[in-house]
């Protein structure tokens, strides 16, 4: 019988060099088993990712495509639903919505927008849910918030799903609260406490403060969290015969003891077989069923997924 909560995974890329090899790269998540392609939203090294999203739905035919995370502070949410709205019509459902309130500090400062205090970007984010949400159903909208006014605004296009799925992820509480009680899928993540993915972000993840994070969820979810799906981002896969080596290696880099890297959550470390049992574990532990990797490990997860997408 299978899993209540069945395994999928996602792949996070960023970028290609041509048009030709972003739509071999989403045929090749696809042939592989992949069940997602999402993208980063930042202002470097990437692609822009509506316009990555739409070109590789149009070069598959079953991979869903998203995004992790839009930032809310980025794009006007009338906008963003129209946007979305519009990938989820011409793939024909394939579309997962990510969104989030905006992390990454660097971004900021080169695009010269002001990094508000924590509180006002989440609740800038959480009234831009809303007004997404709001703009995906059947009926006009009409919001009026701190930060944005929408007036009997019917949105257009319609999705294909009714309505798509949204991901809402974070790594504290507020974040994991609000996830809990509106998103369809909730990313437990590190907190990001200088705005940037460091260290100190690592020390925020341990699997004891996972337990934490979840229980955030479960709480604010309350008899819907059933029907919620929970997601891991894995930052790193590392295929090795000698685990405890590379763990041995690695673990003083993020600030982290052995035992710590060994259980972190969002690392996948050993053998084929060896990952296959901890994310087994991971799933006992968490719930978390969907996996997303990043690019430099879609060969080397090919036969993790072929065992367990599914199940």
């Amino acid at each position: 019988m299978a899993h209540p909560r069945r395994f999928r995974f996602g792949i996070q890329m960023a970028t290609a060099p041509t048009g030709e090899r972003w739509a071999e790269l989403a045929r090749r998540c696809e042939d592989l088993g992949f069940d997602s392609l999402v993208l980063p939203d930042h202002f470097g090294d990437q692609l822009a990712p509506i316009a990555a999203m739409t070109a590789a739905a149009a070069a598959t035919t079953t991979l869903k495509v998203g995004c992790l995370v839009f930032d809310n502070d980025y794009r006007h949410p009338v906008t963003l639903a129209k946007e979305l709205a519009t990938i989820d019509l011409i793939s024909d459902g394939r579309l997962e919505i990510g969104l989030g309130a905006g992390w990454m500090l660097s971004d900021y400062e080169q695009a010269g927008l002001p990094y508000d205090a924590g509180r006002i970007r989440v609740d800038r984010f959480h009234e831009g849910l809303h007004v997404i949400k709001g703009l995906l159903g059947p009926e006009p909208l009409t919001f009026h918030g701190e930060h944005y006014t929408i007036e009997n605004l019917d949105g257009f296009p319609k999705p294909v799903q009714s309505p798509p799925p949204i991901l809402v992820g974070g790594g504290l509480k507020r974040m994991l609260t609000i996830a809990g009680a509106e998103a369809d899928i909730v990313g437990i993540n590190p907190t990001m406490p200088n705005g940037a993915a460091d260290a100190d972000a690592a020390r925020t993840a341990t699997a004891a403060l996972t337990d934490q994070k979840l229980s955030w969820v479960k709480d604010a979810a309350g008899d819907r969290y059933e029907d919620i799906e929970i997601n891991l981002l894995s930052l790193g896969c590392f295929i090795t015969e000698d685990r405890d080596s590379l763990i041995e290696q690695f673990a003083p880099m993020f600030g982290l003891s052995a035992g710590e890297l060994l259980d972190f959550p969002h690392a996948l470390i050993g053998t084929t077989g060896e990952i296959v049992e901890t994310l087994l574990a991971r799933r006992e532990r968490w719930d978390a069923s969907y996996i997303i990797v990043q690019a430099d490990a879609l060969d080397a997860m090919a036969p993790i997924v072929a065992e367990l997408a599914g199940t």
